[in-house]
């Protein structure tokens, strides 16, 4: 059977050699577009290839005067004038505030000295002869009576210790940090206390309230107020 069609009226028989042709063509004329280049004729408005090498900038140099600083001002001499001796000028005497040589010097043994009232504490540790706790009287240097006060003070500690009921009940238990004064005449007063709590300071108040009357520490022979400061330890087993 014959085809209908002429095949050489085929429109689709050369298609891809057309495609190809016509891709060649686009891309050629794509190339020149971009590669196409024009030059002006005249390059009077290049002005940039004219410009010199080195510019030399024209500064003027300006001259400005200073004014000179003010001369310093000279006051003239006051004017002495001679006044002429017709009154009499009475001149006033002043008499001189001399010891006078002749007054005797009082004997060195009839001078009164005041003595120097030391009212602050002093600490134990800084005074010059410490308190002596009853029983330490017999000790020979101050050393010595200083660490006799202290095992008397922690004796005394432990035989009047007692650990308040209602601390062992709450099971408290720390530190009590007191200081207290040894008067002039060797009583305590002046007892301060911090600790954990309330009852365990009260115990620590009466244990130092039951210690007994010393002889007072002395600054320069005179008897003044000693500070003494320790710390109680409530602890449960």
């Amino acid at each position: 059977m014959e085809p209908k069609k002429n095949p050489q009226l085929d429109l689709r028989r050369n298609s891809l050699l057309y495609f190809f042709v016509g891709m060649t063509l686009v891309l050629l004329m794509a190339y020149l577009a971009l590669e196409w280049k024009t030059y002006y004729k005249a390059d009077s408005w290049d002005v940039s290839q004219r410009v010199d090498e080195e510019l030399i900038e024209d500064a003027t140099i300006l001259k400005i005067k200073i004014p000179d600083p003010p001369k310093p001002k000279i006051q003239a001499p006051p004017k002495i004038e001679i006044a002429e001796n017709d009154e009499d000028i009475t001149e006033t005497f002043i008499e001189p505030n001399d010891v006078n040589q002749d007054s005797k010097v009082a004997d060195i043994e009839d001078v009164a000295v005041a003595e120097e009232e030391i009212t602050e504490e002093i600490p134990i540790v800084l005074v010059e002869n410490a308190p002596v706790f009853p029983g330490c009287e017999n000790e020979k240097t101050e050393e010595d009576k200083r660490d006799c006060f202290q095992a008397m003070v922690q004796k005394h500690i432990r035989k009047n210790f007692r650990y308040p009921d209602p601390a062992k009940e709450m099971g408290l238990q720390g530190r009590v940090s007191i200081m207290f004064t040894i008067e002039k005449d060797g009583s305590i007063d002046n007892v301060r206390l911090r600790g954990p709590h309330k009852s365990l300071e009260e115990e620590a108040a009466r244990i130092i309230s039951k210690l007994p009357t010393m002889k007072p520490g002395q600054q320069r022979g005179v008897p003044v107020k000693v500070s003494y400061s320790l710390p109680i330890t409530f602890k449960l087993n």
